[in-house]
């Protein structure tokens, strides 16, 4: 729902019995503590986005790969990759992050790098290229792409020396001028160990805070894709901790200084790092969240998982314990051997997809009427129906010296209430350390939920639908005047 100014000041007169004005002198708040850059502005828009790990490993039936692989072995016979977006967007993906090198070193795009690739594959007698075929399906279906290029490779005999990093910043380089724009440039973090590195079959061990001279790579990625973001230690984003798809709560989008024993462990999933989880209130970088999940018990198809695919409302958990609590969900759905997903993951993820469309399909706040407690400098462009107008970058904001507001919205009539969602203005920084939910029952107020950190989206679900005719929200923490882009209820 977008407005005009007109029916912005009609509708703010109709619906807020607070003083009217229109104060060209009352400037908005400022940044309060990190925040965030345009790409990651960008980034926290998607919010559900794809995994497609395909390789050598799905036909071999491993999860990592050794690196002695045939590349014949890689045939998928009925590869379409508008199939595979088609299913992906019928649930509701966003983007897709295609794994164009994992750690077995095969490339799914024929590399001028290595022999291991896709280029002496008998799949399209060698003129295959995945890699093309994904990112030109995403972009027809309206879909952004990002690459995933393991940084660890247990085929490349130069691994674990100086004269691999050159190589693998070439890989890098061909990744991002070859396939047009890349949103996500995705680095995992398991590191050396056993290999066949071009024969040797010897374990070779690295100091992946160093090895990797990662602020070359990242210099060539700001050059490249400026406007893509990186996960990694140090990047524009951090792991949430596990690969069960749920971020801590709260889960602040700020953080410290890069963590690089426990994005290694990244990998194994050791369990889950509370700081990561968690992330650091006010903590001195904006490096949001993001929560990597399998449809299946592992990353790759492998046909006896064909009957442990999660159900469409296993995902919708993890949607509300990822993105609901301002962390993205990165959900991995593998094609199989034909290429293609499989029928279980797809019909999962279209089921996933139009729950959450009934769950959001009407937003009683659309029709209620505010009475904020305070509104910045009583002008309107800082009023409430900033909270409905579907834009991201407006907001209710209040005076400097209010930090702890509340705001009442009158529904008209009793209407069951089950899900409130509320974001904040986060251009300005995550601003509100806590808050609570009140309803109207019984001709009193009843405390229904609390929470800490807001962000780029919160979701709360109450254990059961409350049935009320006004809802009232109170910031109970706030170093600063706030900033609030949206509540919604459901």
């Amino acid at each position: 729902m977008r407005i005009s100014r007109r029916q912005f000041v009609a509708a703010s007169l109709a619906t807020t019995a607070y003083p009217r004005a229109w104060a060209s002198n009352i400037t908005p708040p400022r940044p309060s503590g990190a925040t965030p850059s345009p790409r990651q502005l960008e980034w926290h828009t998607l919010e559900t986005y794809a995994f497609l790990h395909f390789t050598v490993n799905t036909f071999t039936d491993k999860e990592w790969g050794y690196g002695d692989e045939d590349p014949n072995v890689f045939n998928p016979t009925a590869f379409d990759p508008d199939a595979i977006i088609h299913d992906l967007k019928a649930g509701g993906m966003k983007a897709v992050i295609l794994t164009c090198k994992h750690h077995d070193g095969f490339c799914l795009w024929p590399t001028k790098t290595t022999e291991h690739c896709i280029r002496n594959s008998r799949w399209r007698d060698g003129k295959g290229d995945v890699v093309r075929e994904i990112s030109q399906a995403a972009r027809r279906a309206g879909l952004q792409f990002g690459v995933y290029v393991s940084p660890w490779d247990r085929s490349n005999p130069r691994y674990a020396t100086p004269d691999y990093l050159p190589l693998y910043r070439e890989q890098v380089r061909e990744l991002l001028t070859s396939y047009g724009p890349i949103f996500e440039v995705w680095f995992d973090g398991a590191n050396g160990g056993d290999g066949f590195y071009g024969g040797a079959r010897e374990k070779r061990k690295i100091d992946p805070a160093h090895y990797y001279d990662w602020d070359k790579t990242f210099a060539l990625i700001r050059q490249l894709q400026p406007n893509a973001v990186i996960f990694c230690p140090g990047g524009d984003i951090r792991w949430v901790g596990n690969e069960k798809g749920i971020a801590g709560d709260p889960c602040w989008a700020t953080y410290g200084l890069p963590n690089q024993k426990a994005q290694d462990e990244h990998a194994s999933d050791g369990g889950s790092k509370e700081e990561l989880m968690t992330g650091i209130r006010l903590g001195p970088v904006w490096r949001p969240a993001e929560c990597d999940i399998s449809i299946r018990p592992g990353w790759f198809w492998h046909e006896k998982e064909n009957s442990a695919v999660k159900t469409s409302d296993q995902l919708i958990d993890r949607y509300f314990d990822s993105v609901g609590r301002g962390a993205s969900f990165l959900l991995n759905v593998p094609p199989n051997r034909k290429g293609l997903l499989e029928p279980t993951d797809a019909q999962s993820l279209s089921a996933f997809h139009q729950k959450l469309q009934q769950i959001f399909a009407r937003n009683l706040a659309l029709t209620a009427k505010f009475q904020p407690s305070n509104i910045r400098g009583t002008d309107l462009r800082f009023g409430p129906l900033n909270l409905i107008d579907s834009d991201r970058t407006t907001y209710w904001a209040t005076d400097d010296s209010v930090t702890t507001p509340s705001l009442t919205m009158d529904l008209g009539s009793p209407q069951p209430v089950a899900i409130i969602r509320l974001r904040e203005a986060i251009q300005l920084g995550q601003r509100i350390g806590a808050f609570a939910l009140d309803t109207w029952q019984f001709d009193t107020w009843h405390e229904s939920a609390t929470g800490t950190s807001i962000g780029s989206c919160r979701l709360i679900r109450l254990p059961q639908p409350v049935t009320t005719s006004q809802l009232r929200l109170r910031i109970t923490n706030s170093p600063t005047s706030i900033a609030l882009s949206e509540l919604s209820l459901f």
